[in-house]
């Protein structure tokens, strides 16, 4: 069984010259396969990450590559995977992935998964692929309709919401399909206490009043961009509240962004009927978005390099 597939007819995450990382190996997308007994497969037991690489006056450079192999062996010790490699072979690995592709602005998709085991008891062996394509940001560049989804982001008492894990993601269909069919671009979640979470895939900030507000850990992924731009906050003397809040604020906001590998800064149009008044180009989350890019980039002050 073919490990990658194609999308929407007109985009393929790979081709007959493509290679991915497959255990020690790099071999064809095609002959990649996973054992169709894997308890990845039936019940979500995988890690995986979403990493960029940018193309940069010094050669192609992936963003925080240890932070992300970090979380990716976190989020599969706590699944009970075994974790055999190091962040240096990973790395190596994926930089030479990149070359072997001819990729430069890319997105990597280490994928951690089982082998077969139809019981519930911890897999006893674990295997890693790495993926890599070209692929825009999630949210492109246009500013997304959001809606209040009527699902909640998982209990924290019920698994590891701090890990990155397959099965989780079963939450984040549902919400972007909910928001899809009811023609917003994205779904906000909420917690079981009712309070803000996250988008399907990614954290969330909103501005009122020159500061930005977001939601504290535990109950949502505490995403490597969303720390990236606590830090650049930080340099631009921008305050940042950590709290919980509700919907009904937010309704309240100036502006409001997502923040995520795959979206990296991505500003927000509306909330339901509420659209956020200030014009983007003069919101924090612009600002953020503009200092996001010089940093993956390498850039030092390229307006032009911005989207």
């Amino acid at each position: 069984m073919a490990f990658l597939i194609g999308f929407k007819n007109k985009y393929m995450y790979y081709n007959e010259n493509t290679l991915v990382y497959w255990n020690g190996d790099f071999v064809n997308a095609r002959d990649a396969q996973i054992d169709l007994y894997s308890q990845t497969l039936h019940y979500g037991i995988g890690a995986f990450e979403g990493i960029r690489s940018y193309k940069t006056p010094e050669g192609t450079k992936i963003f925080k590559c240890d932070e992300h192999f970090d979380r990716l062996r976190y989020s599969a010790q706590v699944m009970g995977l075994n974790f055999d490699w190091t962040n240096e072979m990973l790395e190596d690995a994926s930089y030479k992935l990149l070359a072997k592709n001819g990729l430069t602005n890319a997105y990597l998709r280490p994928l951690v998964y089982t082998n077969a085991n139809m019981s519930l008891t911890p897999a006893k062996q674990s295997y890693i692929i790495i993926q890599a394509w070209e692929w825009g940001r999630l949210y492109g560049t246009e500013l997304s309709k959001v809606m209040t989804s009527s699902y909640q982001r998982p209990n924290p008492k019920s698994l590891f919401v701090d890990a990155k894990v397959t099965g989780h993601y079963a939450n984040s269909i549902l919400a972007q399909q909910e928001a899809k069919l009811n023609g917003f671009d994205e779904a906000l979640l909420l917690d079981a206490s009712g309070n803000v979470a996250e988008g399907s895939g990614a954290n969330f900030f909103f501005e009122k009043e020159d500061k930005l507000y977001t939601t504290p850990r535990g109950s949502i992924l505490p995403g490597i961009t969303r720390n990236t731009v606590l830090e650049l906050a930080k340099e631009l003397e921008i305050e940042v509240v950590e709290k919980h809040f509700k919907v009904e604020e937010v309704k309240q906001a100036d502006s409001a962004f997502f923040t995520g590998t795959a979206a990296e800064v991505a500003g927000i149009k509306s909330l339901d009927d509420y659209e956020f008044p200030q014009d983007w180009e003069d919101s924090l989350g612009r600002l953020l978005a503009k200092k996001y890019r010089r940093l993956v980039t390498g850039a030092q002050a390229h307006d032009a390099v911005l989207v």
